[in-house]
């Protein structure tokens, strides 16, 4: 089963929500309560965003995160990529971290390529934007949905 862990499945979460707050600057303990991801995790996460350019911090008592980028600019292929390398299924697609010892015999040898590369432009093709609207629940429209949700996507 092809499976993202469970840090990039947070990654995924933590940016979500800073996406629904805007530009507003938020604290890791603000986060982790928004996301019930416990803070050291959170702090592991942001400082691996930032990293990759996902997220900026501003130090200081008024200091916080935020996005880099609008959440429309902002992959879900990007998020994988900060946490987890190189998107690569097996170890003989174009920028696999480890080499496969029989790949000069293998005759799948370049066909995971392709299946790579589909995968790769999928998650490419979904921002952090859609990731972070919410699903119509039970078929009812968003006017409908509870005042907290629609309060949340306001601020």
């Amino acid at each position: 089963m092809f499976r993202l862990n469970r840090l990039t499945d947070y990654a995924v979460v933590v940016m979500s929500q800073m996406s629904l707050r805007g530009e507003n600057l938020r604290s890791a303990q603000q986060i982790a309560d928004d996301t019930a991801v416990p803070l050291p995790t959170v702090s592991k996460l942001l400082n691996l965003l930032g990293r990759a350019g996902l997220v900026t911090s501003q130090r200081g008592a008024t200091g916080g995160y935020t996005l880099s980028r609008s959440p429309e600019q902002i992959s879900v292929a990007q998020i994988i990529q900060a946490l987890e390398g190189p998107i690569a299924l097996t170890a003989c697609v174009d920028g696999a971290a480890e080499s496969c010892d029989v790949q000069s015999l293998c005759p799948m040898r370049g066909n995971w390529n392709k299946v790579n590369t589909a995968i790769q432009d999928a998650l490419t093709s979904v921002s952090l934007a859609e990731m972070s609207a919410f699903p119509a629940t039970f078929g009812l429209s968003q006017t409908t949905a509870p005042k907290t949700v629609q309060a949340d996507r306001k601020s």
